[in-house]
């Protein structure tokens, strides 16, 4: 186990979710461009998909253990 403070995990913490969330922001964005451009069956497009599931996913069990409102 690391020896960080109470103090110092909840900064980790909301550096990790703020991350996620600009992450989530990022990937949705660059899909949205894939897609007005006709490439929904590109590699680039499943890829920046599946990342956006992942951090969707991420945040809503956040949400689930009460940590984001």
């Amino acid at each position: 186990m690391n020896n960080m403070s109470d103090e110092d995990r909840l900064k980790a913490f909301e550096s990790m979710l703020e991350d996620v969330k600009n992450q989530m922001e990022f990937a949705q964005a660059e899909r949205d461009k894939l897609k007005a451009q006709g490439r929904e069956k590109s590699v680039t497009f499943k890829q920046h998909m599946s990342n956006k599931l992942m951090y969707q996913r991420m945040l809503s069990m956040y949400k689930e253990y009460g940590l984001l409102s």
